[in-house]
């Protein structure tokens, strides 16, 4: 943004104005790495800290919508890596990063080492749905692969002192965590195998940082898990954390103690099992029975003959309609017809001779050759001529003949 030479005079709104808008636009989405400190949840789920390094800070808010994606609780001293854009609050004069993600400084290449490995053994089949066994319904001992100083191991020993208290239980040793550890977890599962040790191997730890989880991902403990003859349970972690055991063992737990739950189903749970689905089958048959019982009471005779009369009358009352409509279409019918009839008849005698005749009118005709006279012309003087009417005949004789002209002249 340039301005013309010489002073400009800004006010404090448009200088920052202008701050914002340059900063804004040349950093829209940066990645910053750098430690925590005075970090400040709020309680509407906002992230307010600051990010710093030997030389500088910066300050820094993670708005609630994206903090809820966030892995992991952030503490002051951590290192962290957050992406987002650039902004200025004109409020303070100061700018910060409003940040749309984070993750722990080193993870990112963590979980893309990890994204290439999984890539790579599943292109390889151990990840594959068929290969997977169910485990045995009631095991007798159970192998597991764990730190035998750790939490994970006092959990599942807990869970099944509580509910298959006759259950072997068979403590493979392994670090479970540092360099060395994937070699050994994997050799533990191999002997497990080697030696019939249990009829189930349940390998896993607790919670920890995506670092102290990485011998659940190492590729040779992916495969022993794989090939293990023995059903395998992966129960690494909290129900957040993932390993990639989870996806090659037959079963993934989210805990190590919900691991000891699936292996422990006691013979007390099953027990009560079939007894809740006998006394729910009794019932339902019983349920059955007394339905059909009140369907049977229901056809007495007289129940049989009021349900057919309930059937039958409204086709009766709609048979007894339609007769009355049909006798009251022939009426209409016959009422017209007769009406037609009787005008026909009176437009026949209207038109008959007869009926002109005794309107006064007559029928000459010749007497002697009985042809009918309609014109003076066709007549002489003594002709002799028969004038019918309609009661009877005249005979008579011309005497004179006349036109209309001459007849209508003085």
């Amino acid at each position: 943004m340039q301005f013309p030479p010489g002073e400009y005079r800004f006010q404090v709104s448009e200088i920052t104005a202008h701050i914002k808008e340059i900063l804004e636009q040349s950093f829209s989405t940066v990645a910053i790495e750098g430690e925590i400190s005075n970090f400040r949840p709020a309680g509407s789920g906002h992230w307010y800290f600051t990010l710093k390094d030997r030389d500088a800070m910066i300050q820094a808010v993670m708005f609630k919508y994206r903090s809820a994606r966030v892995a992991f609780t952030p503490a002051d001293g951590q290192k962290v890596v957050v992406r987002g854009n650039i902004s200025v609050y004109a409020k303070r004069g100061n700018y910060q990063i409003i940040c749309d993600s984070m993750e722990k400084a080193g993870e990112g290449d963590i979980l893309a080492m990890l994204e290439e490995r999984k890539r790579k053994l599943a292109a390889e089949g151990l990840f594959a749905e068929e290969k997977k066994r169910p485990l045995p319904f009631f095991p007798t001992r159970i192998a597991v692969v764990t730190s035998p100083t750790g939490a994970a191991i006092r959990d599942i020993l807990q869970v099944l002192g509580r509910r298959s208290s006759g259950l072997d239980v068979v403590v493979l040793p392994a670090p479970v965590q540092g360099d060395s550890a994937g070699a050994k977890i994997a050799a533990q599962i191999r002997r497990a195998n080697r030696f019939q040790l249990g009829d189930v191997i349940i390998t896993g730890r607790g919670g920890g940082s995506l670092e102290d989880l990485l011998p659940f991902s190492d590729e040779e403990v992916v495969r022993a898990v794989a090939e293990s003859e023995i059903p395998v349970i992966s129960a690494v972690g909290h129900e957040i954390d993932t390993a990639l055991t989870d996806y090659a063992a037959d079963v993934s737990a989210p805990t190590p103690s919900a691991a000891a739950e699936i292996v422990s189903k006691s013979r007390e749970e099953l027990s009560d099992r079939v007894y809740r689905l006998k006394e729910e089958m009794s019932t339902r048959i019983q349920n059955r029975v007394e339905n059909a019982g009140l369907l049977i009471r229901q056809f007495t005779p007289e129940n049989l003959e009021e349900r057919f009369r309930q059937v039958l009358q409204p086709y009766q009352l709609r048979l007894d309609d339609a007769k009355e409509e049909a006798v009251r279409n022939l009426q209409d019918m016959l009422t017209s017809s007769r009406h037609r009839v009787d005008m026909l008849r009176s437009s026949i005698e209207g038109n008959s001779p007869l009926a002109i005749l005794r309107k006064g009118y007559a029928v000459v005709t010749d007497r002697r050759n009985g042809v009918l006279i309609g014109s003076v012309k066709q007549s002489n003087t003594g002709d002799p001529i028969d004038i019918r009417l309609h009661d009877g005949r005249l005979d008579a004789t011309v005497e004179n003949r006349y036109t209309r002209i001459e007849e209508e002249t003085p």
